[in-house]
């Protein structure tokens, strides 16, 4: 199976990171891959606020008979998750900082939320971690170029 690139896109909807890890995409300028984050921020911002609300939690799960009070988080629409055609697949993991990566695969790829959320701790563990790393500016890391291409050659 094919792992074709990878997009990471700003919470403002910026493209701060690009990879390219086989070449069966079509080439694009940097201003395509530009509007092309854009763009799917938007979809992305907009299938979300269209989303059905979600029910409320149940009482019973709410209620705890411990002394503590429970913690729950509000439910979220999430948006566009998956984008497939006949030729690829972009899976979209959103974290809760609002950071987009977008994995471009073939369509039969198996397993891409679990390589996406692998790719995730790649970007926590490498790039968040890196004191001279600035939250929403382009991503420019070794170690963490290094780490994607190890993770996924193997599964290439």
């Amino acid at each position: 199976m094919v792992v074709f690139a990878l997009f990471v896109i700003s919470k403002a909807g910026g493209l701060i990171y690009n990879r390219e890890f086989h070449t069966g995409m079509s080439k694009l300028t940097s201003n395509d891959y530009l509007m092309l984050a854009g763009s799917f921020h938007g979809m992305h911002a907009i299938t979300a606020n269209i989303s059905p609300v979600p029910p409320p939690p149940h009482p019973a799960t709410a209620t705890s008979t411990s002394s503590q009070t429970p913690t729950t988080f509000p439910v979220r629409a999430t948006g566009l998750e998956v984008l497939e055609s006949s030729h690829f697949r972009i899976q979209c993991f959103q974290t809760q900082t609002g950071i987009k990566f977008l994995l471009f695969t073939e369509p039969q790829q198996p397993n891409v939320d679990t390589m996406i959320k692998k790719i995730y701790e790649l970007y926590a563990d490498y790039v968040m971690k890196n004191p001279f790393y600035t939250v929403e500016m382009p991503i420019r890391c070794e170690k963490f170029d290094r780490g994607l291409d190890g993770f996924v050659k193997v599964r290439g």
